[in-house]
């Protein structure tokens, strides 16, 4: 078992370009069933390099082919429109790797995706999974692979990943499986100011998933979103092995650190740096590393004992 995709995982591709095809079909070597290509002016036609067809809708798709995840790799200026043509065809699972959107763009797309609840909070329950955008992907290995993360740095295993960074993950993922430790589920849910699926949407289906057994967490500085999940995990996991690694010990105050999302405010900053959440998901016993290499021996020790 695995989380968001898996073997019957069937997928359409909005941007078919070079990029697109590029990862699309790296995807269907791994396993992945992609099942069509979305173009607006190319409906009708087969999208060579993969041999499936192109539609001009993703609704279009979803009713030929019975397509229920999209992987999203248009330009930024047509993705907010991507993403709201998936989330109307009914499509379960949207994976957007694209990135630079712009931030009203996307408040658009999470305002219309999720509706608030009475507490006013976004109401996510029974709406479409929205990962990304500016993010790696998706890969349960031995199953299924949607979006960039390299398939050849992991094998199937019971440690679930959740990750605001991609290259940070892929050297986590790759010192596991050179100790011979596995994943279960690898969602990288992107480092923009607004993304769709955050930690605390992650870690309980990687929690209730009986094939994972352990948890590693790729945070960032900028925001408390690691104290929320940690918390969230002393509370209702408290014995599952979770280990962490929290991006920026050197990030000034006003600096970005690669990600938009990954920045320290200037003035009350309390709580967003590296140290100040290494320090709290510490206290509520969660080992952290200060790197990748000690992270991921953190959790082969863990494994361990």
């Amino acid at each position: 078992m695995s989380i968001l995709v898996d073997a019957n995982t069937r997928l359409v591709v909005q941007g078919i370009g070079r990029q697109g095809t590029f990862h699309a079909r790296r995807n269907a070597d791994y396993g992945t069933r992609v099942v069509a290509g979305v173009h607006p002016t190319k409906g009708g036609t087969t999208w060579q390099e993969l041999d499936v067809p192109v539609y001009a809708t993703v609704g279009a798709a979803v009713e030929a082919e019975q397509a229920n995840t999209s992987l999203v790799m248009v330009p930024a200026p047509a993705a907010k429109e991507a993403i709201l043509d998936a989330a109307a065809a009914g499509v379960t699972t949207i994976v957007v790797i694209t990135e630079g959107i712009p931030v009203h763009d996307m408040a658009v797309v999470a305002h219309t995706l999720y509706p608030r609840d009475a507490h006013g909070s976004f109401d996510k329950a029974g709406r479409p999974v929205l990962i990304g955008p500016n993010c790696p992907g998706v890969i349960s290995p031995g199953a299924a692979s949607v979006g960039i993360i390299p398939t050849e740095i992991t094998s199937p295993g019971r440690v679930g990943v959740v990750s605001r960074s991609g290259t940070l993950t892929y050297q986590i993922m790759y010192e596991l499986h050179q100790a011979g430790v596995g994943i279960s589920t690898c969602v990288g849910i992107g480092g923009d100011p607004i993304i769709g699926t955050d930690f605390l949407d992650v870690i309980p289906r990687l929690a209730a998933d009986p094939d994972t057994d352990a948890i590693a967490l790729v945070g960032e500085i900028g925001g408390t979103e690691e104290q929320k999940v940690g918390r969230w995990i002393a509370e209702h996991i408290p014995n599952m092995p979770v280990t962490a690694y929290v991006a920026g010990f050197t990030a000034p105050p006003g600096k970005q650190m690669g990600h938009a999302g990954a920045i320290v405010t200037q003035g009350d900053h309390s709580g967003e740096t590296a140290a100040d959440k290494k320090a709290e998901l510490e206290a509520l016993g969660i080992n952290v590393g200060t790197n990748p290499t000690e992270t991921a021996q953190k959790m082969i020790a863990a494994l361990g004992s």
